[in-house]
């Protein structure tokens, strides 16, 4: 019998679940939703804390020390790159640098990795008072950045920000993460790609 397929999860708050149950994560409710498919992965190995930015990502998978082969590498960053004023730009190069690494972390091989885009938080309860056009321009600046990187490097892109800004109640009492409920609706626009990178 095969031993489960190794699963890789890279973010800041949206990969952990801020606010929700360790199980109900999306990348939990993505291994459960491929097991339920007879696609064995072992528990996800999470790489990521909340507030983190492409920097400080990077910064964390040394201190992780990770080593490859992972079946499944996933990367969803640039959040608080975006919150803290930073330019799209500016994070070229380190969206760079953490794909590259992600595809060396699934063993060269970049079929294995999937970037998933950010969410829109302008849409939120947390976001009253902001200028939601501002943010939403912003972030999708940043998702365009990663979505170009990632077809660059033949890695697939999922975009849930759609979903984020078709469920903006769907959140956790902070007003902002999205709840178990939104993170089913990630977990399923992600299963494609990441069934697609078990094969």
């Amino acid at each position: 019998m095969a031993a489960p397929a190794r699963q890789l999860a890279l973010g800041d708050s949206y990969t952990v679940g801020e606010g929700v149950a360790a199980d109900a994560s999306w990348p939990a409710q993505l291994r459960r939703r491929l097991g339920d498919e007879g696609i064995a992965i072992a528990p996800p190995r999470i790489v990521a804390v909340t507030g983190w930015t492409t920097d400080e990502l990077a910064a964390g998978m040394d201190a992780a020390a990770l080593m490859p082969a992972w079946e499944l590498v996933t990367l969803q960053i640039g959040v608080n790159d975006q919150y803290r004023g930073r330019p799209v730009d500016a994070c070229r190069q380190a969206f760079a640098d953490l794909l590259a690494r992600a595809v060396a972390l699934a063993g060269g091989d970049a079929a294995r990795v999937v970037v998933v885009s950010i969410p829109d938080w302008g849409v939120t309860r947390f976001a009253a008072g902001r200028d939601r056009a501002r943010i939403a321009a912003e972030l999708d600046g940043y998702n365009a950045l990663a979505a170009e990187l990632a077809a660059r490097a033949g890695v697939a892109f999922v975009d849930i920000t759609g979903i984020s800004r078709a469920h903006p109640a769907l959140v956790t009492d902070d007003g902002l993460h999205p709840d178990a409920a939104q993170y089913a609706l990630w977990a399923a626009a992600i299963a494609p790609a990441a069934r697609a990178a078990l094969r």
